[in-house]
Order: C-alpha cells, then structure tokens, then sequence
C-alpha cells in the first residue's frame, strides 16, 4: 500500500472548483519505492511498518500503563497495527503528527489555501439530513454510524484546510474520512454542499484536506477505521484479494458441498437451523421449525402443537428447549448447549438457486464436521458476565465465542483469517472478515416475510444492538459472503482517502495523548447512557481479532458491570475534560446526540459545562433510515441532535477571573457568548426563536459558566435582566449586539415572518403547556414530537427531576390508535388530573420517608410532586411535612418557585 505524505503532493491534486473523484487506482501503483514518514526515509513501505513496529514494542511496557489500553499480547497488538498511521493500543505518535501538520500550515498559508486569522463566529445551525446509502457506510456494519456528508457539513463550518480534527469516540472512523473528503470529495457531494453554502452564506465553502485523530476504546471499531482511512491501490488489493478468496474456496469447498436431486453437486449458500423442543406435557422431542411453520397460510402459528400429544404451547406457555451434553475439541472438554437441527438448506446448483430438506448425505456431512479437529486459530474466549451475554448463556448454553457459530462456520472462518494474516493485505483483508463474523453466526434470523413472499432470501441479519440468538437461525456460508463483502470494499474505495493523512488508535476518550490547546475542532459521537453495550457486542469480532477491549473505563450504564448513571456522567465529564483540555481556546466542539432519555441528555450537558464548554446551539441530524428499532420502536427516533459549543478564548478567561466581582465582566462575557450565536434561523421559510438568545438561557449561561470556574456570581437575576436590556438589543424576544440585529432583521424581511418556537421548559409545569402548543393544532407522534422537546428543555433547573417525554404524554394526553397523542377532552381532563395527582403524591411521599431520615438530603426532586404534596399538607394542616420536606430540597429549587415557596413560608408561619 503506497502512501504519499507531501501536503503539496494532496493539494497539486485538488482544484476547490471544478474537480470530480480521482480514484485510487488513478493516482499510484503500488511500487517498491521510497518513503517517508515523520521525517524519516525508508526504501519501502514494508520497511518503514517493521521500524516502527519494532519501535511500537519498545514502547509497549510504558503504554500499558496507560487508562484503558486494551487486552492482548505484544505480538498481536503489534500485528493487529500499522504503526505510526494506525496501533491497536495508545497512539505515541500523535504529537509528531500534530506537530508536523503544524508546520504544513504555513506553507498552505503562503499558497493561499488557508487565513492565519481564521476565525469561526457562530456555529453551524442548520439542520443537516443525510442518508446512510452512499458506498462508504454500507461497506461494513457497526452499531452506530454518522454518514461521513453529514460531518462534512460541519467539518467545512468549523475548520479551514490543513487544521487538526479529533473524534475521541471515532468508532469506524467516519470523522476521518469526512476530514479527507473536504479535500477530495465525490462531485454528486460536493455540489450539494457548494449549493446549500449559497443558501446559508452567499459563497461556496473553503474545500481543502483536513487531518483526523480517530481514537475509540474498541479494537474492533479502530480496525473498520484503520481501513476507511488508509489510502488502498484498489487494481492490486482486488487483485490480492481475489487470489486469497481462491485459495480459501478451494479449502472450504467440502463444507459447503450439497447435491441435487440428480446427484449433481452445488455449494450451500445458507442452512437454517431449528431448536428442538420438548413438549411440557408429554415430554417428547420436536424441532420448531415444523410446528410454527404454516407455510400455506403464509404466516407463523402463535398457538403450536405438539405433535406427540397435542398439547398447544405459546409466548406465555411455550415448549422447553432441549439441551445436549457434546465433547468440543476446541475447549477439549464437555460443554452443556441447546440442540439444533437443520431442517432448510438453500443452494447454488448449476447457476440456480434452489432449496431443499437435508438429505442423508447433507446430514453425514454434518457429523464429519462435528469430528473434524482444528487446524488453526479459532477464537475461545470465555464471553464475560453482561447484559446482554446473560440472556445467550441462559438460552443457549453459549459460554465461548466460538459457540455462537456452527462448528462448520467455525471452521471456515479460522482457515478465512489463516490465509488472510498470511497475506501483504493482511489488515485491510481482516475489514472483510470483521464483517463476517456475526453474518456467520447463530444470531442470524430467518426474514419470514421474503420466505412466504419471495423476493431477497430468508436471511434477516442478527438483531442490532444484542446477542440475541433465535429459535430459528441461518447459517450463512462463508464462501457466500467473501465475493459481497470484497465488492462492498471496492464500491467504497472511489470515496475513501487518496493519501494518508490521518491516524488511528485505541485508547480511552479520557486520557488522551495529545498535548495542551493542540486540536482545531472536535466532532464526536460518543455513547449514549445504556444505549449501546459495545464492548459486550463487540467482543465475538474482537476474540477474533485476538485484541479485546478493556471496558473499565467505558462510560455506559450498565448494572451487571455496576455502572449507574452516577459513573456514566462522571466518565464523560471527564472525557468532555480532556477534550477541553487539548482543545485550542476559541475553538468549537460538537456532539452528536441520540438517545430518548432526558436524564441522559442532562448528564451530557452537565459534562461538558463542568468541563468549562459553553453550549451556543442545538440542531437537528436526521440520518433518514434509522435502524430497526427506531422504525418499529414507538419511543425511537429517526432525528438525532448535534450539540454545539465553544471553548472560551484566553482574553475573556483572563478579564474574568483577574477582575473577580466586576459587574462590568458579565457583560463583557455575555458580549462574548452572543457573538459566539447564530443570529438567525430559517426554519419552513420563517425565522423562528432562537432559545439561546432569551434572557433566561443567557442567565444560565452566565451563571454555569461563573459557577464552573468556581467564581461569585455579581448579580441576580433580576438585575441581569435589567442590564441586558440596558446594554442590548431585544427582538422577538431575543437579545442581540447592534451589529448582529441589523442582520438579523435583513434576513427576517426574507422570510414569511416570524414563527416562535414556543416556551423554554425550565420545569415539568410549563413543560406540559409546551406539549400543550405543540398538540393544539393537529396530533403528532412521540417521533414528531422528541426532536424539538430535546432543544425545548435546555433551560431545567438543576435539581429538578424532569419525567420522561413519554411519561409527560401518557399523564397529560390521549393517545389514539394510530399512535399519535392528542389534547384530552373535558371528561378525560378530569379523569387524567386525578390519576396524576395520585402518583404525584406517592412519589412525594417517598420524598417525605426520606427527608425523616437523619442527615437526609434530596438533591433531586420533581417539582410537580412537591407542589401536589404541599398543597395536600396544606390542605391537612400538616406544616412540619412542609418544612422538613422543604428543608431537605434544594434551596435554589424552594426559593425560585413561587409556589412552593409559598406554602413553604405560610407552614414556617404557622409552626
């Protein structure tokens, strides 16, 4: 793999105007030719890989030491790299990089390709929506992606050429291709961006490389990334490729061998396999396939038979599985699992698809296999306890990695990765390994609706997001999916980087190797509270891969591995403190954020104010398709957020904290954050609100900026109030410098006027009267609605408990049967309110238990509760509830709602 390295060599390539895509094969072949690297020369690239894996295991003792280095040995996180561009471990290069990217500035500088003076003054506020079939996402599956176009957007916005990009939560490296695609970007791409700059900004976008650090916890993750981001000669890899595919077919022939009915051979393309069952009545033995089939009614039976006794079994009575005790060479030893048989093979038979029972010699070809030892590798790690591990070993008695195969796919796939290590490709071969493994696995499921309807095959794919393994699974041949997974790669290649100019680690987000104030802009896309278990999921491809993630410090939520939502706010802040860290000072971050859950989304705010990030705006990111469970999930949405914020620059940091006090650096500070503002937002050709701009937003702002750095706040909230009217300008409820507002109201005149984004929630009261503006005209689904509740309750108090989204509708609103939520009616009002008064005074009650208890403190309440339960004390003429209750909240909570301060002060009376 040739790679070039001259950032004269990249632009000479690139003309920001009229340029379409030069594909790989177009710009090198792959020669036995010098090479540099970090300012060293080697005669070829194999040699300058075995220096500086040489010099990777030097440092290796010192690396280990480092937070979240992952598990394996020297010798298989050395083979697993390609150092300095790509290492399975800690990067201890990355300053190097960043250092002569540094020096590469100036140059671009003098050519005029980049500003010395460059600087970002609001944020991108545009909602970005960009699909996820374009030939470089659909190239290999992960959990989560966001389509590379889509970060290019911000990545445009918010950096120049030559600057430095982080993704500390890179995952397959999508921020790293987007980063080199703004240097080369495919025309269809390019053109639809240059039209939408335009639109928002009268003039095209500054095209040029970008440089990306994509750094993940996960091996797995890393390895997809390394491949996205290394320049690959695509005539000499296919050529490479299609020679070892070769040499694996001939090897893996004769287990996937199957005869017609006229004796000719074909290759299997997959068998399904079928859970025998024993019956709770009569206890004889039946596969499941036979008796939930009805094939001539098109459709699965709910209620089955047994077909000894005929006794009915269901979801809620169901047959129990059988398990078998069988020998496995592999762990040489006993092991205790769910028998299966195979009851369906489809097959390629003289270039026809065909299907067919398993005959005798299918099934004689099965027992061979069973008694066919290993000759290479296989992946037998012991998975750990987990979430989602749990629910395989109590279904299936799958304790080892190599158990979620067939002891055939088990066997394909040790010989797949045995010719590929053995290959000059070896990692960018292992990309179509990785997305083999769990299409090869047990996981897989039946698509009941292609088998009765035809069209696509049976084969499902596995459940995203879990280990879940089926009654009925598809055992994909491997030889089936070598030629699609090696045509996904070549698909994508024409998009992928043309030179190397990125880098690829595995560490933890928090303890990152790079240096104070080094990176030009962060895009990240990070983990979701219990979202997503990674390292569970990704353990069986990382068994593989012989390199393992180490999941102590991973920041999810997750109660087998004791990981509350206490510990994954605490690892985010301090992964949102280390990007602050190594971020320069007036510099922008953006987070992509998916998950339903307002506590999460709490979590990720109060991170990154604590990590000093001031938050200037929030924008939708539709990916358009969204997985399976936000198309089936009444609760998912298909509209992810992007947080926007910005790192204070060293002038305003310096004002405020030498002059401790002066009212005058407030001001100085809110002149600073509203320049850092949008000034105006489109949306459905109107302007509408900009909620960072009102006064209450503004005011948190200031006082978690204030607070954070540990400095007094000089003003209350009413005197902030006064001044920011005194100082700027008010319009529609906004404030603005004088010269942001003269362009906010040129770009108002252009629209078709102004269309307000309704009330801040600051609390679940007016929470409720936000939902109740949203529903007033029309009724709107839970996914219509999340996108913009999510932006809506920026402005909660801290300590205030905000119930879920879907909690609100279902105490507040009717639903109806197409799933969308109306305004209940006069009698269903009624009914409603007394049935959440009810609840809110049990949830108060438990308040009440535990403000009693000595030394008790409730750091967070919900305030309709407190407020339904004063009144009720109120009413009982029981003021000692009142104010213990009130004693025990938080102050800022007592002392700022009226109504409980209210009651609180009328019961401190009456005591």
């Amino acid at each position: 793999m040739s790679k070039k390295n001259s950032i004269s060599d990249q632009q000479l390539l690139f003309d920001a105007e009229e340029m379409g895509r030069i594909t790989p094969g177009d710009l090198w072949e792959e020669r036995d030719e010098p090479v540099a690297c970090l300012g060293q020369k080697f005669p070829n690239e194999e040699a300058r890989r075995e220096f500086f894996r040489e010099e990777l295991r030097k440092k290796l003792p010192e690396l280990r030491k480092i937070e979240g280095f992952p598990i394996g040995t020297d010798d298989d996180i050395i083979n697993l790299s390609d150092p300095p561009y790509y290492t399975a471990c800690p990067n201890p290069w990355l300053n190097d990089f960043i250092t002569q990217w540094e020096g590469e500035k100036k140059q671009l500088e003098v050519e005029g390709k980049r500003k010395a003076d460059f600087e970002v003054k609001e944020p991108y506020a545009s909602d970005v929506s960009e699909g996820k079939s374009n030939p470089v996402y659909t190239a290999h599956t992960y959990h989560t992606k966001v389509p590379h176009p889509a970060i290019m957007r911000f990545i445009l916005h918010y950096t120049q050429p030559g600057d430095v990009i982080l993704d500390g939560f890179a995952g397959t490296g999508m921020t790293g291709v987007a980063a080199q695609a703004c240097g080369n970007p495919d025309i269809n791409t390019k053109e639809k961006i240059d039209n939408e700059w335009r639109v928002l900004y009268g003039k095209k976008p500054m095209w040029g490389l970008r440089h990306a650090i994509c750094s993940d916890l996960s091996p797995y993750a890393s390895s997809i990334a390394y491949v996205y981001n290394t320049p690959i000669n695509a005539k000499e890899f296919e050529r490479e490729a299609r020679r070892v595919i070769s040499k694996i077919a001939e090897e893996c022939k004769w287990l996937y061998s199957t005869r017609n009915s006229s004796g000719i051979e074909g290759l299997i393309n997959y068998t399904v396999w079928s859970d025998v069952m024993s019956c709770k009545q009569c206890g004889c033995e039946f596969n499941y396939w036979d008796v939930v089939m009805d094939v001539e009614g098109k459709k699965l039976n709910e209620n089955y038979r047994c077909p000894h006794c005929g006794k009915i079994h269901n979801k809620k009575d169901p047959a129990e599985r059988v398990f078998v005790t069988e020998y496995d060479d592999a762990l040489n030893k006993e092991i205790y699992v769910a028998k299966s048989v195979p009851v369906m093979i489809v097959y390629t038979c003289n270039g026809k698809r065909l299907q067919k029972r398993p005959d005798k010699e299918d099934l004689d070809l099965i027992d061979k296999i069973a008694s066919t030892k290993y000759k290479y590798f296989v992946a037998t790690q012991e998975l750990p306890d987990g979430e989602k591990t749990r629910e395989p070993l109590r279904t299936h008695g799958i304790t080892n990695v190599h158990l979620y195969n067939t002891k055939r796919n088990s066997l394909a796939l040790s010989i797949v990765l045995k010719h590929f290590e053995e290959s000059s490709y070896s990692n960018i071969l292992k990309f179509l390994f990785t997305g083999m493994v769990n299409r090869s696995s047990k996981m897989n499921r039946v698509h009941f609706n292609n088998f009765f309807f035809g069209g696509g095959g049976w084969n499902a794919g596995h459940m995203k997001g879990t280990l879940y393994v089926p009654n009925i699974s598809v055992e994909t041949s491997i030889l089936e999916q070598l030629d699609d997974k090696l045509n996904s790669l070549l698909r994508a290649l024409p998009y992928l980087p043309n030179y190397n100019s990125n880098n690829v680690s595995v560490s933890s987000a928090n303890k990152i190797q790079i240096a104070d104030n080094s990176i030009d802009y962060i895009f990240v896309d990070p983990p979701f509270g219990a979202n997503i278990m990674y390292s569970e999921l990704n353990y069986i491809v990382e068994g593989w891969l012989k390199v393992i993630t180490n999941n102590d410090t991973e920041a999810i939520e997750n109660r087998v591995q004791g990981k509350t939502s206490n510990f994954y706010q605490s690892m985010m802040s301090r992964c949102f403190a280390e990007y602050y860290r190594i971020l320069k000072p007036g510099k922008w971050i953006t987070i992509e954020f998916s998950n339903t859950k307002a506590s999460v989304w709490n979590a990720i705010q109060r991170s990154l104010l604590l990590a000093g990030f001031v938050i200037a705006n929030v924008a939708g990111l539709d990916k358009k398709q969204g997985g399976m469970r936000s198309i089936t999930t009444s609760t998912a949405v298909r509209q992810d957020l992007a947080i926007t914020c910005y790192k204070p620059s060293d002038e305003i940091i310096v004002k405020i904290t030498n002059q401790i006090g002066c009212k005058e650096n407030v001001w100085d500070f809110i002149e600073y954050h509203l320049g850092k503002l949008t000034p105006h937002i489109k949306k459905d050709n109107k302007t509408t609100t900009i909620i960072e701009r009102s006064p209450k937003i503004l005011f948190d702002r200031l006082i978690s900026y204030y607070v954070q750095h540990g400095l007094p706040v000089p003003m209350d909230a009413q005197e902030f109030q006064q001044g920011l009217r005194e100082r700027f300008v008010e319009r529609d409820g906004m404030f603005f410098t004088a010269t942001q507002v003269a362009e906010y109201e040129e770009k108002r005149k252009l629209t078709d006027g102004f269309a307000p984004m309704g009330i801040i929630v600051s609390d679940e009261a007016n929470g409720i009267e936000w939902l109740k503006n949203q529903l007033r005209e029309s009724p709107k689904t839970y996914q219509q609605i999340q996108p913009e509740w999510m932006q809506a309750i920026n402005g909660l108090r801290k300590g205030d408990i905000l119930p879920e989204l879907k909690t609100l509708l279902e105490e507040n609103f009717i639903e109806m049967e197409d799933g969308k939520w109306r305004l209940p009616n006069i009698q269903d009002d009624v009914d409603k309110n007394l049935m959440r008064t009810k609840a809110l005074l049990r949830e108060f009650n438990l308040y009440k238990e535990q403000a009693l208890k000595p030394k008790a403190k409730l750091r967070e309440v919900r305030v309709e509760a407190l407020r339904a339960g004063f009144k009720q004390c109120y009413i009982d003429k029981d003021f000692q509830t009142i104010v213990t209750v009130g004693d025990k909240i938080p102050q800022n909570l007592r002392d700022e709602d009226e109504v409980l301060l209210q009651f609180y002060d009328i019961a401190l009376n009456k005591l």
